[in-house]
Protein backbone atom coordinates (compact mmCIF):
# COMPACT_ATOMS: atom_id res chain seq x y z
CA UNK A 1 0.00 0.00 0.00
CA UNK A 2 0.89 3.41 -0.83
CA UNK A 3 0.22 4.99 2.22
CA UNK A 4 3.16 2.47 4.40
CA UNK A 5 5.88 4.64 2.05
CA UNK A 6 8.25 7.28 4.00
CA UNK A 7 7.54 10.48 1.96
CA UNK A 8 11.21 10.06 -0.06
CA UNK A 9 9.87 6.54 -0.75
CA UNK A 10 11.32 3.17 -0.81
CA UNK A 11 14.13 1.69 -2.30
CA UNK A 12 14.09 -2.15 -2.54
CA UNK A 13 15.62 -4.79 -5.34
CA UNK A 14 16.38 -2.05 -7.25
CA UNK A 15 13.28 -0.46 -7.53
CA UNK A 16 12.47 3.06 -5.92
CA UNK A 17 8.67 4.11 -5.16
CA UNK A 18 7.54 7.19 -4.77
CA UNK A 19 3.82 7.78 -3.83
CA UNK A 20 2.43 11.28 -5.30
CA UNK A 21 -1.70 12.62 -4.75
CA UNK A 22 -2.81 14.29 -7.65
CA UNK A 23 -4.36 17.50 -7.22
CA UNK A 24 -6.21 20.38 -8.43
CA UNK A 25 -2.99 21.80 -9.93
CA UNK A 26 -2.23 18.57 -11.65
CA UNK A 27 -5.35 18.22 -13.56
CA UNK A 28 -6.91 20.13 -16.93
CA UNK A 29 -10.10 21.23 -16.57
CA UNK A 30 -12.15 18.07 -16.71
CA UNK A 31 -9.85 16.85 -13.33
CA UNK A 32 -7.78 14.38 -15.39
CA UNK A 33 -4.04 14.71 -15.07
CA UNK A 34 -2.55 17.39 -17.30
CA UNK A 35 0.12 15.54 -19.91
CA UNK A 36 2.84 17.40 -18.75
CA UNK A 37 2.23 17.05 -14.91
CA UNK A 38 3.85 13.70 -15.29
CA UNK A 39 7.05 15.18 -16.14
CA UNK A 40 7.22 16.74 -12.77
CA UNK A 41 6.25 13.27 -10.81
CA UNK A 42 8.90 11.17 -12.68
CA UNK A 43 11.20 13.92 -11.94
CA UNK A 44 10.32 13.67 -7.71
CA UNK A 45 10.91 10.01 -8.60
CA UNK A 46 14.11 10.44 -9.81
CA UNK A 47 15.43 12.50 -7.61
CA UNK A 48 13.98 11.09 -4.49
CA UNK A 49 15.57 7.75 -6.00
CA UNK A 50 19.07 9.31 -5.57
CA UNK A 51 18.27 11.16 -2.47
CA UNK A 52 17.84 7.71 -0.71
CA UNK A 53 20.91 6.76 -1.80
CA UNK A 54 22.11 9.86 -0.57
CA UNK A 55 23.25 11.65 -3.45
CA UNK A 56 21.49 15.09 -3.10
CA UNK A 57 21.42 17.78 -5.50
CA UNK A 58 22.50 20.37 -3.06
CA UNK A 59 25.90 18.52 -2.50
CA UNK A 60 25.97 17.93 -6.68
CA UNK A 61 26.14 21.49 -7.22
CA UNK A 62 28.02 22.46 -3.83
CA UNK A 63 31.18 20.67 -5.47
CA UNK A 64 30.74 17.76 -2.63
CA UNK A 65 32.27 15.37 -5.76
CA UNK A 66 35.03 17.81 -7.16
CA UNK A 67 33.13 20.21 -9.23
CA UNK A 68 29.95 21.68 -9.35
CA UNK A 69 27.68 18.85 -11.34
CA UNK A 70 23.93 18.10 -12.06
CA UNK A 71 22.12 15.82 -13.88
CA UNK A 72 20.48 16.45 -16.80
CA UNK A 73 17.47 14.94 -19.07
CA UNK A 74 19.09 14.13 -22.35
CA UNK A 75 16.27 12.44 -23.92
CA UNK A 76 12.59 10.83 -22.28
CA UNK A 77 10.33 8.98 -23.89
CA UNK A 78 6.70 8.29 -22.67
CA UNK A 79 3.98 6.43 -23.24
CA UNK A 80 0.83 7.72 -22.19
CA UNK A 81 -1.23 4.46 -21.07
CA UNK A 82 -4.40 5.60 -19.16
CA UNK A 83 -5.21 8.62 -17.13
CA UNK A 84 -4.98 9.77 -13.50
CA UNK A 85 -7.61 12.06 -11.97
CA UNK A 86 -7.84 14.42 -9.20
CA UNK A 87 -7.70 12.88 -5.85
CA UNK A 88 -5.74 9.49 -7.09
CA UNK A 89 -2.77 8.17 -5.22
CA UNK A 90 -0.64 7.21 -7.99
CA UNK A 91 2.99 5.32 -7.35
CA UNK A 92 5.77 6.22 -8.85
CA UNK A 93 8.34 3.41 -10.16
CA UNK A 94 12.20 4.19 -10.78
CA UNK A 95 14.65 1.94 -11.81
CA UNK A 96 18.04 2.49 -12.67
CA UNK A 97 18.84 0.29 -15.92
CA UNK A 98 22.58 1.34 -16.70
CA UNK A 99 25.37 3.51 -15.72
CA UNK A 100 27.91 4.33 -17.82
CA UNK A 101 30.05 7.20 -18.15
CA UNK A 102 28.25 10.38 -17.63
CA UNK A 103 25.53 8.73 -18.66
CA UNK A 104 22.27 6.57 -16.78
CA UNK A 105 19.73 5.34 -18.24
CA UNK A 106 16.62 5.03 -16.02
CA UNK A 107 13.30 2.96 -16.40
CA UNK A 108 9.87 4.83 -14.66
CA UNK A 109 6.44 3.97 -13.94
CA UNK A 110 3.27 5.33 -12.83
CA UNK A 111 0.75 3.18 -11.61
CA UNK A 112 -2.41 3.61 -9.52
CA UNK A 113 -2.83 0.43 -8.05
CA UNK A 114 -1.84 -2.53 -10.07
CA UNK A 115 -2.71 -0.43 -12.93
CA UNK A 116 0.10 1.02 -15.16
CA UNK A 117 -0.73 4.34 -16.44
CA UNK A 118 2.34 5.54 -17.76
CA UNK A 119 5.97 4.34 -18.68
CA UNK A 120 8.98 5.89 -19.51
CA UNK A 121 12.57 5.27 -20.52
CA UNK A 122 14.92 8.47 -19.73
CA UNK A 123 18.59 9.47 -19.82
CA UNK A 124 20.01 11.63 -17.44
CA UNK A 125 23.84 12.98 -17.97
CA UNK A 126 25.70 14.36 -15.44
CA UNK A 127 27.34 18.06 -16.48
CA UNK A 128 29.42 20.56 -15.13
CA UNK A 129 29.12 24.03 -15.10
CA UNK A 130 29.68 24.53 -18.40
CA UNK A 131 26.77 21.94 -19.83
CA UNK A 132 29.47 19.61 -20.63
CA UNK A 133 29.37 15.66 -20.03
CA UNK A 134 31.34 14.59 -16.76
CA UNK A 135 31.98 11.19 -15.98
CA UNK A 136 29.81 9.98 -12.86
CA UNK A 137 32.62 10.05 -9.76
CA UNK A 138 33.24 6.40 -8.50
CA UNK A 139 31.36 6.47 -5.22
CA UNK A 140 28.14 7.88 -6.82
CA UNK A 141 28.84 5.30 -9.75
CA UNK A 142 28.73 2.64 -6.41
CA UNK A 143 25.86 3.91 -5.09
CA UNK A 144 23.98 3.96 -8.05
CA UNK A 145 24.97 0.40 -9.27
CA UNK A 146 24.73 -1.42 -6.09
CA UNK A 147 21.14 0.26 -5.90
CA UNK A 148 20.25 -1.42 -9.50
CA UNK A 149 20.96 -4.56 -8.13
Amino acid sequence: MTSDLPASGRLADGLHRLPVRIYFEDTDFTGIVYHASYLRFLERGRTDFLRVLGIHHSDLDAGAHGEPLAFVVRRMTLDYLRPARIDDVILVETRPAAITGARMEVAQRILRDDTVLIEAAVTVVLVGRDGRPRRVPKALAERLAAAAH
